[in-house]
């Protein structure tokens, strides 16, 4: 019997009712029966918007994005039918360069498994520690981001990160993209002077011995990954192997200019496929970064100008300086349970330069793009999965926005969460309702 449903309510198991307990939804199901969306705006996530959309998908798949005056629907053919009047449709958003799954209350150590112990680590993975059982994480869902890099931490290479959709019943079922990106902290560049703990010569010794050590280290990495059979197996060096075969991206962490300067001729040395993470001085060497392809993963825009004499809404529009300069730009934030605000940092992008539908790229095909992810995810588009939100209000407007329903791969996504759980009990115990 076909459901005819409005107004967003997509199924009886989303309603929850007050508990004692906070705890996670379990996992969706697999979708079971084909669903079609009417009159619904839908920003495509590459700067288009069909104002009167039709979306239907299936098995996971999306098999229909189209304006509804193109097309002749037979909604007999669908088992479920949501009529989006007044609301909007957008691709589910991917959060890069998380600790989402690996780090679960920030004050207390034993719940941080992000930042491994020693220098050199091309070797660790982030995805075998992640953990789907976090409360963080459908705390992140229910404002849209519903992918995330999980990223690694900590000394110079820190290891690799994978890409993961966020309802799964373990890391092998949440892995959308394993091992594809490799995560290092350029060494620091910038000389503190008029005193300190560290004198100006100290700080230039300290900086060209960590540059030496990398480069002997990418130079010894780079002549056992032209050996096809070593004699002797070097897991770190192993782990590098994708670097130079072009298959792992080096993601490199820095924002002074002299760094960025210095790490983009660094990949360019060694042909190795970069892309800069942080960047707060991208804007100043943007012809750089353009002419050698490296895109950018700017950290939060709700952030302070790191000189003091920069303008005071420098991270504001810094993404409008690179959109502009031409340089591949994505927007994240680092952290966790940060990652909920995603949007509201797209948001304020748009208000110092971007127009709303660059903002929201940004934060969906860009990122996708960067990850490799983007034959999947990052856009509603035919044949890529069907992870998309269904809004009332602007997405990215915190005052307006309310995510009402949310699909991965075509599963109904519960969008309850801790939170709203105590939310209930409390407004249920003071009788506020």
């Amino acid at each position: 019997m076909k459901r005819i449903i409005k107004y967003l309510i997509i199924a009886a198991g989303m309603i929850t009712t007050s508990v004692t307990v906070a705890q996670n939804p379990a996992p969706a199901a697999k979708q079971s029966g084909s669903v079609l969306i009417m009159n619904v705006k839908a920003h495509i996530g590459n700067g288009k918007v069909i104002e009167n959309a039709v979306i239907g998908f299936d098995a996971g798949k999306l098999i229909l994005v189209a304006d509804a005056t193109t097309v002749k629907l037979k909604k007999d053919s669908y088992a479920v039918v949501i009529d989006g009047y007044g609301k909007h449709a957008y691709p589910g958003l991917i959060a890069c360069n998380t600790n989402i799954g690996l780090a679960e209350i920030d004050m207390v150590r034993s719940t941080l498994d992000y930042n491994e112990v020693g220098e050199m680590n091309p070797n660790i993975r982030s995805i075998i520690s992640y953990n789907t059982d976090s409360k963080i994480i459908p705390t992140v869902r229910s404002n849209g981001v519903l992918m995330a890099e999980v990223s690694p931490r900590g000394g110079m290479i820190s290891g690799t990160s994978s890409v993961v959709q966020l309802d799964a019943w373990n890391w092998e079922d949440a892995a959308v993209a394993m091992d594809k990106n490799m995560h290092m902290n350029w060494p620091r560049m910038y000389i503190y002077q008029g005193g300190g703990p560290e004198s100006e010569e100290n700080q230039r010794q300290r900086m060209q011995r960590e540059l030496s050590v990398l480069e002997q280290y990418f130079n010894e990495a780079e002549a056992y990954c032209k050996q096809q059979q070593p004699q002797e197996v070097n897991v770190r060096f192993e782990a590098m192997r994708g670097l130079f075969d072009g298959t792992t991206k080096l993601f490199v962490h820095a924002g002074y200019v002299k760094e960025i300067e210095a790490a983009v001729l660094f990949a360019k040395k060694h042909t190795l496929k970069m892309v800069l993470v942080g960047g707060s001085d991208a804007w100043r060497v943007a012809s750089l970064l353009k002419e050698n392809s490296v895109p950018v993963i700017l950290g939060q825009t709700h952030a302070l100008p790191p000189r003091e004499d920069d303008d005071t809404d420098l991270p504001y529009k810094l993404p409008f300086l690179l959109h502009r300069a031409g340089v591949t730009c994505a927007i994240s934030i680092d952290g966790s349970w940060q990652e909920r605000n995603l949007p509201f940092m797209a948001g304020t992008a748009a208000a110092f330069g971007l127009d709303k539908e660059q903002a929201l790229a940004m934060i969906t095909a860009v990122p996708a793009q960067i990850l490799g992810v983007s034959s999947s995810a990052g856009t509603l588009e035919v044949d890529k999965d069907a992870t998309l939100i269904l809004t009332s209000g602007d997405l990215l407007d915190m005052r307006s926005s309310v995510v009402e329903a949310a699909f991965i791969q075509g599963r109904t996504i519960d969008l309850d969460d801790a939170q709203k759980q105590l939310y209930r009990k409390y407004m249920n115990k003071y009788d506020l309702k």
